[in-house]
């Protein structure tokens, strides 16, 4: 297991954005990143000539979510794709902290020690604004920038997700008998209060057995203790990411809403935006096809 040192207060709040990103660099070299676990998509019939596209999952995710996905792209692309664990989630190690802050080390220290020197970034809801936050600190890494139906401007419904999180404490792991009968338990506990179906069997992808007794994959008390400060809320920023930007939404989705345009702009001055029309808050996993085409139409531009 790795920890993280403690983190230094925001304090370098300048006007030039050049002074700030040099705040920014001498803070993050008191950071200390893990390292990822990672998958990669590639073939020898690739052209080499682009950058990789790295894909980071949202809360409560991992990479063997965009395991299709990623196959699909990089056949479409011909371009190595590489997802990640983010810290406390999938097969990655668990931190006491978690931060956007945080996150943003820990896929710079993955692309040096992969030696990409830049990359086009993916990244779904918290996978999302890290790859934003990464993209204005470090515009030199990045290509492009494909957030997934997550905006930088905080709202109600990034705050909701604490009740989610309450809801899988509140769950009763300590019970005899085969995974199934646990795994409707846990279902048969969130119904009451999370009514989507497909919502709680993701949810419960997280749900594993280890040494015969049952918990979380996902290290789910230290995302409880960081998710005010460190994950609901997007960090101030005072700089701008100048490349190819496309977010994407979900059209039934709340987390990327047309009133958040103008403020995203102030960020990403090159943004475009699309929605997926029917699709909510999961779209590359409700939509997948329309998804891919949008993605792989977005990076040949650029």
């Amino acid at each position: 297991m790795i920890k993280s040192k403690a983190l230094l207060p925001w304090t370098c709040l300048f006007k030039e954005s050049r002074m700030a990103s040099e705040c920014w660099r001498s803070l993050s070299t008191k950071l200390e990143p893990i390292k990822m676990s990672f998958t990669s998509y590639e073939s020898a019939a690739d052209g080499g000539q682009k950058p990789p596209i790295i894909i980071m999952h949202g809360l409560f995710g991992c990479k063997s979510n965009w395991n299709s996905l990623s196959k699909s792209l990089h056949n479409m692309t011909r371009r190595k794709v590489i997802t990640v664990d983010s810290r406390n989630h999938g097969d990655s190690p668990h931190t006491l902290e978690q931060s956007y802050r945080l996150m943003v080390e820990d896929v710079k220290f993955l692309m040096e020690d992969l030696g990409v020197k830049k990359a086009s970034l993916i990244g779904h809801s918290m996978g999302g604004r890290t790859m934003m936050y990464l993209a204005v600190i470090y515009p030199e890494l990045v290509e492009s920038l494909i957030p997934v139906d997550i905006s930088p401007v905080n709202s109600k419904e990034v705050s909701d997700i604490q009740s989610i999180i309450d809801v899988l404490r509140g769950v009763n792991l300590d019970i005899d008998g085969p995974i199934s009968k646990v795994r409707k338990l846990a279902d048969e506990h969130m119904k009451s209060s999370i009514e989507s179906p497909v919502l709680r069997q993701f949810l419960l992808t997280n749900l594993i057995e280890v040494n015969k007794k049952y918990q979380w994959r996902i290290n789910l008390e230290s995302i409880n203790v960081n998710f005010k400060k460190g994950l609901a809320v997007f960090p101030p920023v005072q700089s701008t990411y100048n490349g190819p930007t496309y977010f994407i939404g979900g059209g039934n989705s709340l987390f990327l809403k047309p009133s958040d345009h103008e403020a995203i702009k102030q960020i990403f001055p090159l943004v475009k935006f699309d929605y997926i029309t029917g699709a909510g808050h999961w779209l590359h996993a409700e939509k997948p096809q329309e998804f891919l085409k949008l993605v792989s139409q977005f990076l040949a531009t650029v």
